[in-house]
């Protein structure tokens, strides 16, 4: 079976010349971007201690967060408005400036709004990264690169909380940003230096405008709303309660912002996020299925490794070996997956994928108490692999639908969806994994107590924490199974791919 193709023809990828040193350049991107979203963490204890400002400290990680997330539909606009290259150029001197600013900050409150700083670099990395991989690569090819990029992410998300802790043990922790900056500025050579974008359509002499139009009334409005939203699902449940004043204000205040983006991108010429986004099934469905992505991966990424030293007894070495496992399958089936989509389509690869992610993620709570090791990091390792065929077909599929033009806004558009469902998932089964505690332990428990279980040999807080893990991978596994609802009632079939104009890849897709 193979994905229908159109008569329009996409921009052809870059020439292969001088495509290694580029590839290399995104590799590092996607590592500094990679890293920084755990590297603080384990560096938490030194920098308060020299800071201050414990009572606000989540928001180095919420802040940072927020600026890559509500950044996202904007660089994709730029990217289809002024080609890839100066946004991901700027994007990365951006970066690189946060990063030496987070280095010399004086107090907490400094570092906090150099880490947003950073955040803001951060955002043009990930959009414009992924749409140059495309760009670079036919479509038979995209596995390779998204593969390769996957690794560096799984790898520097792994590594992020290892490499904290030694540099703020052994060294100081200001490092921890420093060191962005020899690595950043070798992208930033390797960039200048090596990527020469294709040559863009050329719209008719009677229609083509006089300079680019960018939509910044949109721009400032999908920030505004956004960063509002991401606020009140973060920060509620922990700064303040949920039906608290400051939790209904903002989600009101998102609500109206939102109502208000809508009516600005209705009239505007170059709107930020366009109404073609989500009226093209294909598109629509890959946002949805990849929100619903984000959603279940909290499972994993937040509760797993608590659950391994709170339940299993592990240090933290060893706990963040047992989540390691599912970094070392899922690039390999992604790789893997070009050969299973060229023959069944991208929608059914990806079902697979999704209905194996269920079974894991349902086998999940059937584990022993306390357990062995092995089983998680088993589990862990199959929900790697699945969702290598889930993921990755979605994201090459739904790039191989647009043309150059759009495939900034696209694949934005997909990042943007992922982040927001990580958010709401952190929010949403934080909440279940509370009242699962509080339930076993007479009402007074919060996460916190877990910093308790990690010390003491607490078997009834130890029942407790499985009990609240066990029952957010259930939610994880409705989440897929949510996704798996939108893949058979809302993706086509076979995604209408367009043709490349050097090779037929897409016919066989």
């Amino acid at each position: 079976m193979s994905e229908t193709t159109t008569e329009q023809a996409a921009t052809p990828a870059a020439a292969p010349r001088g495509r290694g040193p580029v590839v290399a350049a995104l590799m590092l991107g996607m590592a500094l971007a990679a890293l920084d979203g755990t590297i603080v963490s384990t560096a938490v204890p030194q920098i308060v201690g020299d800071l201050g400002g414990l009572a606000v400290f989540s928001w180095l990680f919420s802040g940072y967060l927020l600026a890559v997330t509500v950044t996202l539909p904007v660089y994709g606009k730029l990217c289809d408005t002024f080609g890839r290259k100066p946004v991901l150029i700027a994007g990365i001197v951006l970066f690189l400036i946060g990063s030496l600013l987070c280095a010399a900050a004086w107090n907490m409150a400094s570092l906090i709004a150099f880490r947003i700083v950073q955040g803001l670099g951060g955002g043009a990395l990930q959009g414009t990264i992924q749409t140059i991989a495309a760009d670079l690569y036919p479509l038979k090819e995209r596995p390779k690169i998204q593969a390769k990029l996957s690794s560096v992410w799984a790898t520097a998300s792994v590594a992020g909380p290892a490499a904290g802790g030694l540099l703020a043990g052994y060294a100081d922790w200001r490092w921890i940003f420093l060191i962005n900056l020899p690595v950043g500025l070798v992208a930033l050579w390797l960039v200048g230096r090596f990527l020469v974008e294709p040559q863009r359509p050329q719209a008719p002499a009677d229609r083509a405008p006089a300079r680019p139009s960018v939509d910044w009334a949109g721009a400032v409005a999908v920030f505004a709303t956004g960063a509002l939203l991401l606020t009140a699902l973060v920060q509620g449940g922990v700064a303040w309660p949920w039906l608290s004043a400051p939790s209904l204000g903002l989600f009101g205040g998102a609500l109206a912002l939102g109502g208000l983006t809508v009516l600005i991108e209705r009239r505007a010429a170059e709107p930020i996020i366009p109404g073609w986004i989500w009226r093209r099934r294909t598109i629509a469905a890959v946002n949805l299925a990849l929100g619903a992505l984000g959603l279940l991966m909290v499972a994993p990424t937040v509760f797993l490794p608590t659950y391994a030293q709170a339940v299993l007894g592990l240090g933290p070495i060893a706990a963040g070996f047992v989540l390691s496992a599912m970094t070392l399958s899922w690039p390999v089936t992604a790789a893997l997956s070009n050969r299973v989509y060229n023959r069944i389509g991208f929608r059914l690869t990806a079902t697979v994928g999704i209905v194996l992610a269920l079974l894991v993620l349902l086998a999940f709570p059937l584990l022993p108490f306390p357990g062995e090791p092995w089983q998680p990091a088993l589990l862990m390792l199959l929900l790697g692999g699945a969702l290598g065929f889930f993921q990755l077909p979605l994201i090459v599929g739904v790039q191989s639908t647009v043309p150059y033009q759009e495939r900034g806004t696209t694949t934005a558009s997909v990042l943007f969806c992922r982040q927001v469902g990580q958010s709401v998932g952190a929010a949403l089964f934080g909440a279940v994994a509370n009242g699962v505690l509080a339930a076993h332990l007479g009402g007074s428990a919060h996460l916190d107590s877990l910093a308790y279980a990690l010390d003491h040999a607490d078997d009834g807080l130890r029942r407790a924490v499985d009990a609240a893990v066990d029952y957010v991978f259930l939610g994880a596994a409705g989440a897929a199974a949510l996704a798996l609802l939108v893949l058979l009632t809302v993706a086509p079939r076979r995604f209408p791919v367009l043709k490349e104009e050097e090779r037929g890849d897409a016919e066989g897709a």
